[in-house]
């Protein structure tokens, strides 16, 4: 099982959710978070004044999936999440040794 760790920009994630559906991958964890990469912020003006905008806005989603789904996933979430500017995110891989479901105690596989 692997775990894919998707920062994008936030107006995207409607197209990458759709991107997942259509994989049949229905599960997905969605959180607002703050941070920045190569872009280092950017200055806004309001009301006259100036100011720095350190953390940009991002929307980071996390999906356990079978092994042999991640090509796909990694690649539907690219297609969807692509802009070509500066801050279109990062996709982060790893392992998943065990998931359990709580509610009725399915392990691995069939608990996803």
């Amino acid at each position: 099982m692997k775990k894919i760790e998707a920062i994008i920009k936030p107006f995207k994630l409607d197209e990458v959710r759709e991107a997942l559906s259509e994989l049949n991958i229905s599960g997905l964890t969605v959180t607002e978070v703050k941070g920045f990469g190569r872009q280092k912020g950017h200055t806004e003006l309001y009301r006259g004044a100036e100011y720095v905008v350190d953390f940009l806005p991002k929307i980071k989603i996390e999906i356990v999936i079978a092994s042999d789904m991640l090509d796909m996933a990694v690649e539907a979430i690219v297609k969807a999440a692509h802009t070509g500017k500066i801050g279109d995110g990062k996709i982060f891989v790893s392992t998943i040794e065990q998931v359990i479901r709580i509610r009725t105690g399915e392990t691995n596989e069939s608990a996803l």
